[in-house]
């Protein structure tokens, strides 16, 4: 077997899919917006000579110029991720009744970064083209997710390896003791066309990310990911910027990896388990793994359908590796199979997968943020304060809302009838946990709307119960005048001013009563109560009460 340092990498590529939460708007953009329409703020915020612009869909072009490759696309998912992903055509669209609408995603793609290059800490460089930096944003869901594709041809293994573990950091964990930021880059430069630095990373920067965190109980980010997703800005500083963001849940980009060999049956069990959980490259005094290791590796994150190394033949030299963080795809450079970027993997790779990862990806940070605002919500409820609880009340009814259209519009548990893809999107669900962060969201939420319900009824019954308290001390009223009737006082023929008097004479106390009765219906219903139990005797009643009076004249005497 060759060296690992010795083997070449024919063709890399690297696409970085990272979801980040968009904060609210303080003022809903559109009609009736409550969450999840911030695409149209940046659609206000972006001119026309901006670096970010509107992505058309490719069913936006003329229908004649639909290509075989979209075609393949779209038939690859079942007909609801279909609709989730491309929307439907303009008559089911137009259809206000039974129509589904337009897609729910809304791309912006930036089109002025030519080149990344990277410069690793052993001193060398390499420069990577870059195919394609979107933004999708999501209706009705505050997020955005980065989708950064890159690539190159003849890269080293190793190089290939540092690639993968190095470049999508947003910032550093730590430093090395030579004052350089650990697992990160040595620097990251955007360029332009004609080579000219858009930005530049700023990892080794230490005093700027102790003194945010310190200030913020927050993380910036590198000075390169700040500047690409402008004008994005980050929620935790003192930037100015309606459209704001915030980290979901790790410094390390989920990402997807592309590598085409001479012969990859030539790599080891090492180098894949390298690439496939995206660690660094084999150093010197490295410990070896045990032979276990990989045994785990290969049954839990190794896709093998297209893997038969036994035959060594090119149409079984393909293999998938998937561990929730990283999807990873190597095969044979030149055959067809694998390195057509229309019909082989290479094109599933950029396409299809990329899709189905960035949906596995899509629903973890969704849920997160469910998972977040919930806890948020409860921890700004104040029992005693009215207000607070009606905030919370409120609060927790647009998350029940807002989860309902995220069940029905996006979850999906089933992707594809096509066997490879939809065994790739349950493994990656599988690793990533969705399933059981949906359960507990789901309990959540259910759970917080059980409290609401139980409330609302505690409210109503006790409501229920001082108004039957008046009623039953109106009654008594009520049935004296009844049966005495108007004819009491014989007032017609008395002076107008004199019968308002009278009117009024016998309002004001009686509204008075009325009111007393409601402040003490509580009490008056414990009485009522009280007096309705036929187990006590009529003597043993009223020695009760009166003893129980006097306890609560003794017990305000000392107060």
């Amino acid at each position: 077997m060759a060296d690992a340092a010795e083997t070449m990498v024919r063709h890399f590529r690297q696409i970085l899919i990272w979801p980040l939460q968009l904060m609210p708007l303080e003022q809903p953009v559109g009609s009736g917006a409550v969450m999840g329409r911030h695409w149209e703020l940046m659609k206000e915020l972006v001119a026309e000579n901006s670096p970010w612009q509107m992505r058309p869909s490719v069913f936006d072009m003329d229908p004649l110029a639909f290509q075989e490759r979209h075609y393949r696309e779209f038939v690859t998912f079942l007909p609801y991720v279909q609709r989730f992903l491309y929307g439907e055509g303009a008559a089911e669209a137009g259809d206000g009744a039974d129509g589904y609408g337009g897609s729910p995603l809304h791309v912006f793609r930036r089109h002025d970064i030519c080149t990344v290059r990277m410069h690793y800490k052993d001193g060398t460089r390499q420069d990577f083209k870059v195919a394609h930096i979107d933004l999708y944003f999501f209706y009705d869901i505050d997020i955005v997710i980065l989708a950064f594709e890159i690539l190159a041809d003849n890269v080293p293994l190793q190089r290939a390896q540092d690639t993968l573990f190095r470049f999508g950091r947003a910032f550093p964990a730590q430093w090395d003791e030579d004052k350089t930021a650990a697992s990160c880059l040595q620097q990251v430069k955007w360029l332009d066309v004609k080579g000219g630095v858009i930005a530049a990373s700023d990892y080794d920067h230490k005093s700027k990310f102790l003194s945010h965190v310190g200030e913020f109980r927050a993380a910036p980010m590198a000075n390169h990911w700040d500047a690409l997703l402008r004008p994005l800005v980050l929620h935790h500083s003192t930037e100015l910027g309606e459209l704001r963001y915030r980290q979901i849940e790790y410094h390390r980009m989920p990402l997807m990896a592309y590598l085409a060999f001479d012969d990859p049956f030539d790599l080891r069990d090492e180098d894949f388990y390298r690439l496939g959980m995206v660690i660094r490259p084999s150093q010197g005094g490295d410990l070896p793994y045990t032979p276990k290791v990989f045994q785990e590796f290969e049954a839990s994150c190794c896709y093998d359908r297209f893997w038969v190394p036994e035959r060594r033949h090119d149409a079984s030299s393909t293999r998938m590796m998937c561990d929730g963080h990283a999807f990873v795809l190597v095969g044979k450079y030149g055959h067809g199979f694998f390195s057509d970027p229309y019909t082989g993997a290479l094109g599933q790779f950029r396409h299809q997968y990329f899709l189905l990862m960035m949906i596995a990806h899509f629903h973890k940070a969704a849920l997160l943020i469910f998972s977040d605002r919930l806890a948020v919500a409860l921890s700004r409820l104040q029992i005693g304060d009215v207000s607070s609880a009606r905030r919370f009340k409120r609060g927790i009814r647009v998350l029940q809302e807002v989860f309902l259209r995220f069940t029905q519009r996006y979850w999906f548990c089933e992707i594809s009838n096509q066997v490879v893809a939809d065994q790739i999107f349950h493994m990656a669900r599988r690793h990533l946990g969705t399933d059981t962060l949906f359960a507990e969201v789901r309990e959540s939420i259910h759970s917080m709307s059980q409290y609401l319900e139980n409330d609302d009824l505690r409210r109503q019954a006790d409501t229920v119960v001082r108004l039957t308290v008046v009623t039953i001390l109106g009654l008594v009223g009520t049935t004296v005048t009844g049966f005495l009737g108007m004819n009491l006082f014989d007032l017609s023929h008395d002076a107008t001013w004199l019968r308002l008097l009278y009117f009024f004479a016998t309002f004001i106390p009686i509204s008075a009563l009325t009111m007393y009765s409601l402040m003490k219906s509580r009490m008056l219903s414990e009485f009522l109560d009280f007096m309705s139990d036929d187990r006590m005797g009529l003597s043993d009643k009223f020695k009760t009460i009166k003893a129980s009076w006097r306890k609560k004249r003794q017990a305000r005497n000392k107060l």
